[in-house]
């Protein structure tokens, strides 16, 4: 994870701590020594911390911990520092540009750095902690009439390993605010663990009280597959047929490129679950449109669970008549300021209801994070009512 990124990271120190050095305390003339020396110790402290890092051969340390305050170091020292060393040099440009005896960029950097640790605490606490319901109406010429009405209760990238250290108060809340939409299915779009299947053992309890009168259906993220653990391939398998075999002893029907019917009386509709199809190099690939919906009419109305939204535009969209998505995997990058996230970059479709036509995906930006962090976009629970279009 951080052996991707760690050049630019250390870049970062260097160069925040040397535009300090050189240009401050190097003018100090009672103990310049000592104060240099306590000025460099944190950021030779992070340097070792993120080589450290950075040579570890999973995507990440097997404890949490070592993790999420490696990135809170960067969050309240090297990018502060870093953000206000730019705007001192910016200010230093523009006094030459036009004379001045104030370099108006150390306050612009000053004010820009409490506001960085201001959203650092505020996502890393309350942020993280909050939770809510968006509902969402979706409509369908297609869809029974006796299924006019229906709810469903769609929830995605638990990452319930991050739940520990007094944390599990959160996933509480959270499935006591499912249950209370009295919906008549629950649905999982995928990523419950981080690293590995142990991670749900404290939350079985809990995560098995999920109860809707169609059951609980789920299908596989991309962390749900034991990637990103350096270990051989008979190990991840067998990791990935534990995260199975635990959803399915929560009770959960788990969905891998297969379906179940729903009926009302006469009427019936399709939850579908794909496997995950993502995009990026470690992503598995692993979903098959045409596996999923083997034997399924095409006048049949489908839901279809797929942990990743681009397989929406280049799979499920050409290759099925699935009316309805629901996929999750972005998480808005857990950060989202005036209606604009960074996920915009990366994904088309990146948070809420996205339409084609009269088909839709809906794109849970999740309820956990692999990192307890959340400004601007807080966990969510999505209540989806499905309405027949009148013609």
């Amino acid at each position: 994870m951080i052996a991707r990124i760690v050049f630019p990271i250390l870049v970062m120190i260097l160069v925040a701590d040397l535009f300090v050095d050189l240009h401050y305390l190097r003018r100090i003339r009672r103990r310049q020594w000592l104060k240099r020396m306590f000025w460099w110790l944190p950021a030779v402290v992070i340097i070792i911390y993120t080589v450290y890092m950075a040579t570890l051969s999973s995507f990440a340390p097997e404890s949490t911990a070592v993790l999420n305050t490696y990135l809170f170091l960067l969050g309240a020292v090297v990018v502060p520092k870093f953000v206000f060393a730019v705007c001192s040099v910016i200010g230093w440009a523009v006094r030459r540009v036009i004379p001045s005896r104030c370099n108006y960029g150390h306050w612009v950097g000053v004010v820009l750095v409490l506001v960085l640790w201001y959203v650092l605490l505020y996502g890393s606490t309350a942020g993280f902690s909050h939770v809510q319901v968006r509902r969402v109406d979706y409509s369908s010429k297609e869809l029974p009439a006796a299924f006019d009405g229906y709810r469903i209760v769609q929830f995605s990238d638990a990452h319930v390993g991050t739940y520990g250290s007094g944390r599990q108060h959160i996933l509480a809340d959270a499935v006591n605010l499912m249950n209370a939409q009295k919906a008549d299915a629950i649905v999982f779009t995928g990523d419950l663990q981080n690293m590995q299947p142990s991670e749900l053992y404290e939350h079985m309890l809990l995560l098995s009280e999920l109860r809707a009168p169609d059951g609980v259906f789920s299908v596989l993220g991309n962390h749900d597959y034991a990637v990103y653990v350096d270990a051989d391939e008979k190990t991840k398998a067998a990791n990935c047929q534990e995260m199975v075999d635990l959803q399915r002893h929560l009770g959960w029907t788990l969905l891998r490129n297969d379906h179940a019917v729903i009926r009302r009386g006469r009427d019936s509709i399709v939850v579908a679950g794909m496997e995950n199809l993502g995009l990026s190099g470690r992503a598995p690939k692993r979903g098959d449109v045409k596996k999923t919906l083997r034997g399924v009419s095409d006048s049949a109305f489908v839901v279809m669970l797929e942990h990743d939204p681009t397989a929406w535009d280049t799979k499920i969209l050409p290759q099925s008549h699935a009316q309805l998505t629901l996929s999750g995997h972005t998480h808005a990058m857990q950060f989202e300021l005036l209606g604009w996230s960074p996920a915009a970059w990366i994904y088309k479709e990146w948070g809420g209801l996205y339409y084609h036509g009269d088909r839709a995906i809906n794109v849970s930006t999740g309820l956990g994070g692999f990192v307890p962090f959340r400004f601007g976009v807080p966990g969510e629970v999505v209540v989806i009512t499905l309405h027949q279009a009148k013609d």
